[in-house]
């Protein structure tokens, strides 16, 4: 058992949560959404759902194969179907894609289902997770880092209207970040509550 495992399952032994809303957790490419988010399902004992992956089980192919054959606005229609699809189903941890957010239809859908959860992270972070890898369609490029820089700009105001912020401040390991937005999450008592035993 892994070190993060054996916390979870102390923490899950300590207290028993009640989730009544579906965590969306939002941010940018790099943020950790689906890394977190996966933590923090197994935190709370829900089910965890990713757009993106629920997208190319549909689709049968990846998210950059389907924005190279369909483009992007191709790929946003069927995003904006899909999150509206899972927002409808129990309440569980919900990852989306970085630009899933800059929708008005999906921010109405979240905040009147589900609850944003934005995590924050800095520019210098998000670059050193994402630099390294070629699944990122938007950042293919002359100068990724620069495209990055853009829409973090872009991006930040329209995160920043998020039901809630959980700052990506070091330390940031899985562990902390989803016990930090469990935290965050409790401050809301229509979305989680803490049931010990």
């Amino acid at each position: 058992m892994s070190e993060f495992q054996q916390s979870v399952a102390e923490d899950s032994q300590n207290h028993r949560y009640a989730l009544h809303k579906t965590v969306v957790m939002v941010g940018m490419m790099g943020a950790g959404k689906t890394a977190v988010g996966r933590a923090l399902a197994q935190l709370l004992t829900v089910p965890f759902l990713d757009s993106d992956q629920e997208i190319e089980a549909a689709a049968n192919m990846s998210v950059p194969e389907i924005f190279a054959r369909d483009g992007e606005p191709f790929f946003r229609a069927r995003e904006t179907q899909v999150i509206s699809r899972l927002l409808q189903g129990r309440a569980c941890v919900l990852s989306t894609g970085g630009g899933a957010f800059l929708s008005e239809t999906n921010r109405t859908n979240i905040s009147e289902r589900g609850v944003a959860v934005w995590l924050d992270a800095d520019l210098d972070l998000l670059w050193s997770r994402v630099r390294h890898r070629d699944t990122r369609p938007l950042l293919r490029t002359a100068d990724p880092r620069a495209t990055l820089a853009e829409l973090f700009a872009q991006r930040v105001p329209e995160y920043s209207k998020a039901d809630l912020r959980v700052p990506c401040a070091p330390p940031v390991s899985i562990d902390l970040m989803s016990k930090r937005v469990a935290e965050v999450l409790l401050t809301r008592p229509d979305v989680l509550e803490r049931v010990d035993a």
